[in-house]
């Protein structure tokens, strides 16, 4: 058996941006921040030395790998899927969704790395016919090698987990409202820079996971467009809550509220249960007038959530400042250290 670990560096390799947070777990179940960093990319075709240098930097901010590592990988190629199949090993699945990606998942996955796990169901909606449900997640092969490269030549050690961003997501939420993953029905977005992810869950089952083609990237761009105004007056005008602007930003995301009334609407139909709240991470979750347009306009209280909340703070006084806030972006990186810590 593996020994546990009680400090962790948790990574967010994101398109834009790379993440981390380093995470200690101490008894009791007190649980330290004691350093994070957030790091922009402006990137259009990533390579592996541009990652490594970028995890380079990252590393040296916060000071430490620590004594294990856990990445997760935000990617718009990446693949992640919810499917129902027969009782059968996931080494099996996992060949078998390798060869036969077209039947079982809609997609040629012969040049992806592929994991495959099963989801422990307590609804009504846990498969059909006595089959099982799974989770399917995959990245295609040659990102995989530029990521094993960059890690190798960036200095980050004893990588110990590596996961899909939608599922860090979910593990965040459960060691952030662990009240509300056990015993309800929940929605989750995680508001990206170029695309944004959907999850819903009930009773700590993942059920469904979905991206959509929006984030902070077409949000400016489109204000761009409607207003003429730069990114920074964009900014500060949602923050004065300027009449003009606001209605710009309610038109910019109708296409959002759609995708997540669709969604809610989606799971209620399939099952007795109801989601009453909708839970916003990401950069957007930091802008209170964005929150309130997302709630007018999906009639439910949009509200922004914090994984490192119940966390003790231990971070250098030169960041204490900015932390509450940028702590929004870190939920991810949360996610991938909490669920190593606790494994």
């Amino acid at each position: 058996m593996a020994k546990s670990v009680s400090l962790v560096l948790g990574i967010d390799i994101g398109h834009f941006t790379i993440k981390a947070v380093l995470l200690q777990k101490k008894g009791g179940g007190r649980f330290v921040i004691n350093n994070y960093a957030i790091h922009s990319r402006d990137v259009q075709n990533i390579s592996a030395e541009e990652l490594a240098n970028a995890l380079k930097d990252v590393i040296k901010e916060v000071g430490s790998t620590g004594k294990a590592t856990a990445i997760a990988i935000s990617d718009p190629e990446a693949l992640i899927r919810i499917i129902d199949q027969p009782d059968t090993p996931t080494e099996i699945l996992r060949d078998a969704l390798r060869l036969n990606g077209l039947t079982l998942l809609n997609q040629d996955c012969r040049d992806f790395v592929l994991d495959c796990d099963f989801i422990e169901t307590s609804g009504t909606d846990a498969g059909t016919n006595g089959q099982k449900r799974y989770i399917v997640g995959g990245i295609p092969r040659a990102l995989v090698n530029i990521y094993d490269t960059a890690l190798n030549n960036s200095g980050v050690s004893n990588v110990r987990s590596l996961q899909l961003s939608p599922i860090s997501v979910f593990n965040a939420f459960e060691f952030a409202q662990p009240d509300i993953f056990n015993q309800q029905a929940f929605f989750l977005i995680d508001f990206g820079y170029s695309s944004s992810t959907m999850i819903v869950g009930s009773k700590s089952e993942l059920v469904l996971v979905r991206n959509i083609e929006f984030g902070g990237k077409l949000l400016i761009e489109t204000l761009q467009n409607l207003s003429g105004e730069t990114p920074d007056m964009i900014l500060d005008a949602l923050k004065q809550e300027e009449e003009i602007m606001v209605e710009n930003a309610r038109m910019a995301i109708a296409s959002v509220t759609r995708e997540v009334s669709s969604s809610i609407g989606f799971f209620e139909g399939r099952r007795e249960e109801s989601i009453s709240q909708v839970w916003v991470s990401g950069g957007i979750a930091q802008n209170s007038t964005m929150l309130r347009l997302l709630s007018e306009e999906l009639n439910l209280p949009c509200s922004a959530w914090n994984a490192l909340e119940r966390c003790e703070t231990s971070i250098p006084s030169t960041k204490r400042a900015k932390f509450t806030e940028e702590a929004l972006q870190l939920n991810t990186a949360c996610g991938a250290a909490v669920e190593l810590l606790n494994s």
